[in-house]
């Protein structure tokens, strides 16, 4: 316990666990309940986020710095997706002028 520093101590670890389900789930609903392309994709990267939080606060608390390799794998994969995923939603709003993931349908053969 004496590794952990003061700043860290002051907030107890299950705060920062309540903190990241609370992101999750709004994450989870924003992707389950919103038709807007860009909608979901900002509530996927919340999700990715909610996971960085969760393990930057484990890894602290454990005096342990592994976890903050996951860390920077999760953000050099979101930084992908973000790449990959606006370039289609680009393409698709050029194709169909909308942004609503229903009409997508109408792309497939």
């Amino acid at each position: 316990m004496n590794q952990i520093p003061e700043v860290i101590r002051t907030i107890p670890l299950e705060y920062y666990l309540f903190f990241s389900a609370a992101l999750f789930s709004i994450g989870v609903i924003g992707v389950l309940t919103r038709r807007n392309a860009i909608i979901i994709f900002m509530c996927v990267e919340l999700m990715l986020n909610a996971v960085n939080l969760l393990l930057t606060a484990l890894a602290s608390y454990r005096g342990d710095a592994s976890a903050q390799v996951f860390v920077f794998f999760i953000m050099a994969v979101a930084a992908a997706e973000v790449c990959v995923g606006l370039a289609i939603i680009v393409m698709t709003y050029r194709n169909i002028r909308s942004t609503d993931v229903q009409l997508l349908n109408y792309l497939k053969w």
